[in-house]
């Protein structure tokens, strides 16, 4: 049997108006979509950049974020100084082996919150600590010429 067909080959012009259209609604969705609130995420930490090559530590390590304003943060939870001091006191206890704190702290905290938080360690009896740090892409050029 056969079918007759209508199908037949399109020569005219396109109509750029759908397509516009179309190209409007995606900017649309995209722009409403960067303004939408997400849950869960109210603090950044904008961790330092280095051109050294950060060292890695060996054992086992605990992570503690510290955002600008000074608020700390324990497996992603914000934690009080004295619950922070118990937990880490506890895990130094339980590992049979040194514990490293890896300090994921803003570039724009102070000093003295930096100092305290080592101090806050080492009274809960962590020796060792390591600032976490994101390694730069490039360096930047040079404003002038270098030394001789």
């Amino acid at each position: 049997m056969k079918f007759p067909r209508n199908a037949k080959i399109f020569r005219g012009q396109l109509d750029a108006a759908p397509f516009i259209g179309v190209f409007f609604l995606l900017v649309i969705f995209l722009v409403l979509a960067s303004l939408v609130y997400t849950p869960g995420v109210e603090m950044k930490i904008r961790l330092p950049e280095t051109s050294a090559d950060p060292a890695g530590v060996a054992g086992p390590t605990l992570a503690v974020a510290v955002t600008a304003g000074g608020q700390l943060f324990y497996k992603n939870q914000l934690i009080q100084k004295r619950d922070l001091q118990a937990r880490l006191r506890e895990m130094s206890r339980r590992s049979p082996e040194p514990v490293t704190l890896v300090i994921q702290a803003d570039k724009t905290i102070t000093l003295e919150a930096l100092l305290e938080l080592r101090q806050l360690a080492a009274d809960a009896g962590i020796k060792t600590i390591a600032p976490e740090v994101l390694p730069r892409v490039f360096d930047p050029p040079h404003a002038g010429p270098s030394p001789p």
